[in-house]
This record gives structure tokens, C-alpha cells and sequence, in this order.
């Protein structure tokens, strides 16, 4: 299912179990439909989101309030993570603990999960997030705040792009000159 937001047309896909799959806006509806029936092919289809079951309606109102800037968490989201590793799980948990507004490095996760070697592993996992923004692999940076590592839709742009709606980086030169 396909809903608008602040930062353009978001998917959501989901079953039995839970939520399976978010997307980021693409470039045309198309494609925003294909990553999603990529990551959840037996995914349940409808195009109008007044149809969506509760919990779903809930979690697409929540990514609507994220764009918008506003402090939404996703405690209450049932996700199905079949197919995800237990290691992606722990990178998941650790992820969803960054509160809006605030950012870690693939480093600090890899040394929360006991090992700083495991970095590169770390944004492996996040690259795999099947469920971006309820997991929110874009508050998740390179070392020094580098914009590294994105692989939603418009890449680092995005999440520069969410990190500032939070508040978790200020305006840029390109902001400032109203580009």
C-alpha cells in the first residue's frame, strides 16, 4: 500500500505476522511497489490505506508524523522478521533504541554488540532493513557524522534529509541558500 507523507509517496507491506516490509519513496509509484513486493512478495495488496487494518493505519500515521518532524516512536509496531538473521535482530533492537533527534555510528553499534571489527557487518545489516523508519537505520552514521551507507531510495540525500527533520543535524550550505 502506497501513502503520502511529507517527504513523498511511502509503501508499506505487511501479513499475518506483522508488518514486512517500508519503503521509501522512489522515483514513480511503480517502483515504490516493486522494492516493496521485492522484500515481502506474499505481502497482502490494497491500494486504499482507509482499508488497512488498525495496527497498520497506526504505523503508516506514525511514518506520516516522523516526516512531519513530530517525536513518534514504534514500540508498539509488530514487525515479522522471518528470514531475519539474529544478528540483523540485535542491530535492529540497538537501532530502535536512537531516539529521534539523536544518531550513533556503525561503530558504536558493533562495540554494543561486543566487537568494534563488526562495523562493517553493522551497516551490512542496516542495508538489509527490511522496515526503514520503524527501524530507523538512518539515525545510524559513519565516524565523525559522515552521511555513509544509505541504501533507501535518494541515498545520503534521505537521510540527511529525515536526520534534519529530527532536529539531529542543522541546515547545510545548500539549505541556506535556499537550494
Amino acid at each position: 500500500m502506497l501513502f503520502d507523507t511529507a517527504i513523498g509517496r511511502c509503501g508499506i507491506a505487511w501479513g499475518d505476522n506483522g508488518i514486512l516490509a517500508v519503503s521509501f519513496p522512489e522515483s514513480d509509484d511503480a517502483k515504490t511497489l516493486q522494492r516493496l513486493r521485492r522484500r515481502a512478495p506474499d505481502a497482502r495488496e490494497i491500494a486504499d490505506a482507509s482499508q488497512a487494518p488498525g495496527e497498520i493505519a497506526q504505523a503508516v500515521a506514525g511514518i506520516r508524523a516522523l516526516a512531519e518532524g513530530e517525536d513518534v516512536g514504534f514500540d508498539d509496531a509488530r514487525l515479522d522478521m522471518q528470514g531475519v538473521s539474529p544478528f540483523e535482530r540485535s542491530v535492529y533492537a540497538l537501532t530502535c533504541k536512537i531516539a529521534p533527534g539523536e544518531t550513533r555510528t556503525y561503530g558504536d553499534l558493533a562495540r554494543d554488540l561486543g566487537d568494534v571489527a563488526l562495523s562493517r557487518q553493522v551497516g551490512q545489516a542496516l542495508g538489509n532493513n527490511p522496515v526503514p523508519i520503524i527501524v530507523p537505520c538512518h539515525r545510524v552514521v559513519g565516524a565523525g557524522g559522515t552521511m555513509t551507507g544509505f541504501s533507501a531510495p535518494g541515498g545520503t540525500d534521505t537521510k540527511r534529509r529525515l536526520l534534519k527533520i529530527e532536529g539531529a543535524i542543522g541546515p547545510d550550505l545548500l539549505d541556506l541558500m535556499g537550494g
